[in-house]
């Protein structure tokens, strides 16, 4: 049996935070304001995750009204949700994460994004994909930086 997942987060630019994406700190002179660390593309994909076992959302996992979450490690929430995971007898077939920003680029951590993912499910790189891209001055891009995420999970 397999299950698809979507899921989808943004949220917008904050001086004085850390840009965290997949557990990757991203030099930057501003971060993206939220309750944790605000990695909007883990959020996206724990959504997806929770989405396709039909648990909710991150909302209702991780409460942002809960003060234990405060400034928390997002890729420590992703572990969670892939406890549940496990728990349900599923595995993860495969993920794929766009992350759509106008800056800053990207792609130079892309590398280093797909290892922390493919560590933290204990799977192989080759089924961690994460691309990025722009809205070319349209949409929200550029006052924020969002991500949508797929996954694929298969019973063991």
């Amino acid at each position: 049996m397999i299950r698809i997942g979507h899921g989808y987060d943004v949220h917008k630019f904050a001086q004085e935070r850390r840009l965290v994406l997949c557990g990757t700190e991203i030099p930057c002179e501003y971060g993206l304001l939220g309750h944790s660390d605000a990695d909007v593309a883990v959020h996206a994909l724990m959504d997806a995750i929770l989405g396709a076992l039909a648990l909710g959302d991150i909302g209702k996992l991780f409460p942002d009204s809960d003060p234990q979450y405060k400034d928390a490690d997002s890729m420590m929430l992703l572990m969670e949700v892939n406890s549940r995971m496990l728990e349900r007898g599923y595995t993860l077939g495969n993920l794929d994460i766009t992350i759509i920003a106008e800056e800053p680029k990207l792609s130079p951590y892309i590398p280093e994004m797909r290892g922390n993912l493919a560590s933290a499910f204990n799977c192989d790189i080759g089924k961690i994909s994460v691309k990025a891209t722009t809205e070319e001055g349209l949409g929200l891009a550029g006052r924020g930086i969002g991500a949508h995420a797929n996954v694929l999970l298969v019973m063991e």
